[in-house]
C-alpha cells in the first residue's frame, strides 16, 4: 500500500522530526497518535494547506495501521518514507487516485467544470473542465466521458507564463478559453 504524506520544510509532522526511509513509533490510533499519513494526496492538504511552505512525499504505511470515517487518513506504527514529490506530482497522484477509485466521494478541493487556482492550485473535474491560475500555480484537469462520470483523461499544468499564461483560462488540453463565467 502507498500513500501520502504532508511535512514542514525540516521533514517534521507536529514536533517529530522523520528520516528518509524507515520511521518506528510504538502505537497508532488515528485520533492520537501514531504517524499520520493519507490514501488520497489531497487529503493532505487538510493538514499541510500552504504549497509554498509544506513538503509531499510518497510514503509506505505500515505495522499496526488504524483508520478513521474522517477522510482517507491512516495511522500507523512504521511510515517508510519513499520520496518527495513535486507540486506536479503530487497533483499528478491525486488525478490518478480519482481514477483509479471512482467510487470514493470526490475531495472538496476539487471544483465542478471550472475553477480559478486558491492557495497555488485548481483541480477541476467535470464534462469540459477549464481554470486558470496565477504565475507558479498548477492546474491539474479531469476529464468525464459525456455519458457517466467516468473519468477518461487528466492532464496537470503549471503557470509558467510561457506555455501557460497567468490569468488566462485553458481547457484540459491547454487550449486557451474565454473568460469562464461563474
Amino acid at each position: 500500500m502507498y500513500a501520502y504524506k504532508g511535512f514542514e520544510p525540516d521533514l517534521s509532522c507536529r514536533g517529530y522530526r522523520f528520516v528518509m526511509g524507515k520511521n518506528v513509533t510504538p502505537e497508532a490510533n488515528c485520533a492520537s497518535n501514531g504517524f499520520h499519513c493519507a490514501e488520497n494526496p489531497l487529503d493532505c492538504l487538510t493538514y499541510y494547506s500552504d504549497m509554498d511552505r509544506s513538503i509531499y512525499c510518497l510514503v509506505q504505511p505500515g505495522g499496526d495501521i488504524d483508520e478513521d470515517d474522517r477522510d482517507s487518513k491512516i495511522a500507523c506504527t512504521e511510515l517508510t518514507i519513499l520520496r518527495r514529490l513535486t507540486r506536479k506530482e503530487f497533483f499528478l497522484h491525486a488525478l490518478a487516485y480519482m481514477v483509479d477509485h471512482p467510487g470514493r466521494k470526490v475531495s472538496g478541493k476539487v471544483q465542478r467544470e471550472h475553477g480559478v487556482s486558491r492557495n497555488g492550485y485548481a483541480i477541476v473535474r467535470g464534462k469540459t473542465p477549464a481554470a486558470c491560475g496565477k504565475l507558479g500555480d498548477i492546474l491539474a484537469f479531469a476529464r468525464e466521458r459525456r455519458e457517466t462520470e467516468v473519468i477518461c483523461q487528466i492532464a496537470v499544468a503549471e503557470v509558467d507564463g510561457e506555455k501557460i499564461q497567468p490569468g488566462v483560462w485553458y481547457d484540459i488540453d491547454f487550449v486557451k478559453r474565454e473568460a469562464v463565467q461563474k
